[in-house]
C-alpha cells in the first residue's frame, strides 16, 4: 500500500492518508496549539504503551487540554492502524481543535482534533553519527511534547548543514538534550544523563536505558553535564523512540573516544535488543 493510501485515524474516522483533512482554522495550524506522541511498535505491539500514554497525559495537562480519549480507546485505534509485525511507529497528535475565528485566547468549549498514523521505522545507523553542539534557543517548557517545533527544526537543520545528524543543545552552560533526542555520556566509566526538568523532554527510551543499566549492573547517574565534560566523554549516545540508542562518533569535528561506537554502547545495545525481543515473543 502506498503511503498516500495508508489508513489513518482522524476525529473518529478511519480513512486513507490522502483524504485526511483539517480546517485551516484549527488552532494546531494557526498557533501550533497542540501536543504529539511517538510510540514504537515491535512485533505488532506498542512499546512501553503505558509510559507513552502517561507522557501524553502530562503534555495535554501542561497546555490545558483534557485527554479526549481513554487509554482503552487509544489502544483500540492503535490496534486498527498497526500493519504487520515489522518495526514501525505510531504518531499521534492532539490539537485544541478548530475555532470560528482566530484569537489567541483559549476558547471555553472546543472539541480537540485527534490524528493518528502508523509508519515504518527507518534503519538505524549502528555505525554511529556525527553531532554538533549549539545554543538551546527553544522555549522554557521543553518537558511538554508540544507540536511547536520550529526552534527544534532550525537547530536540527543547522546540524545537517554542518554534516551532522543531530544538534546537542546547551543552555545556561549545561547540556540539555538533542534537538530530537535525549543525551547520554560515559564519564569516567559512569553512564551519565541530564536530570529531568522543564528544559528537556522526559524521554521514554531515556528512562528505559537507565532502567536497563541499573538492572544490568551498569553505573548510571542523572546529573548536569557541562560542554567541556561532554567533549571529554569516552562515549556519547542519543536516545529516542525511533532511533533507540544511537552512538555519536564525532562531536564538533573531533572524534568521540576512538571514533567508533564504544564498548558500553555495544553492551547496552545488546541488552536493549534482547529486551525488545523478549517483548516480541511474550
Amino acid at each position: 500500500m502506498a503511503q498516500h493510501d495508508c489508513l489513518v485515524y482522524l476525529n473518529g474516522d478511519y480513512l486513507p492518508l490522502g483524504e485526511a483533512k483539517v480546517s485551516v482554522l484549527d488552532r494546531g495550524f494557526l498557533f501550533g496549539d497542540g501536543v504529539y506522541e511517538v510510540i514504537p511498535v515491535y512485533g505488532g505491539r506498542p512499546f512501553r504503551l503505558d509510559e507513552h500514554l502517561r507522557r501524553l497525559d502530562d503534555s495535554l495537562c501542561g497546555i490545558r487540554i483534557a485527554n479526549p480519549l481513554s487509554d482503552q480507546r487509544w489502544a483500540e485505534i492503535f490496534d486498527r492502524l498497526i500493519a504487520g509485525a515489522h518495526d514501525q511507529y505510531l504518531y499521534l497528535q492532539v490539537t485544541r481543535g478548530a475555532v470560528p475565528k482566530r484569537d489567541h485566547a483559549i476558547p471555553a468549549e472546543i472539541d480537540p482534533t485527534v490524528f493518528v498514523m502508523c509508519s515504518a521505522i527507518a534503519p538505524i545507523p549502528s555505525s554511529g553519527v556525527r553531532a554538533v553542539t549549539l545554543d538551546d534557543i527553544r522555549w522554557r517548557w521543553c518537558h511538554i511534547k508540544a507540536i511547536t517545533l520550529l526552534a527544534n527544526v532550525l537547530l536540527r537543520q543547522e546540524a545537517v548543514d554542518r554534516g551532522a545528524a543531530e544538534a546537542i543543545l546547551i543552555r545556561d552552560g549545561w547540556i540539555t538534550e538533542g534537538a530530537a533526542s535525549n543525551v547520554f555520556a560515559v564519564v569516567d566509566g559512569t553512564l551519565t544523563t541530564p536530570p529531568k526538568g522543564n528544559d528537556l523532554l522526559p524521554g521514554i527510551t531515556r528512562d528505559l536505558v537507565l532502567e536497563l543499566a541499573h538492572e544490568n549492573g551498569v553505573p548510571a547517574v542523572e546529573r548536569r553535564i557541562g560542554p567541556d565534560e561532554l567533549k571529554q566523554a569516552s562515549e556519547i549516545w542519543l536516545t529516542s523512540s525511533t532511533r533507540e540508542i544511537l552512538p555519536v562518533i564525532e562531536l564538533d569535528g573531533a572524534p568521540v573516544g576512538n571514533g567508533e561506537p564504544g564498548p558500553l554502547w555495544s553492551r547496552m545495545q545488546a541488552v536493549y535488543q534482547d529486551y525488545k525481543q523478549r517483548l516480541r515473543t511474550a
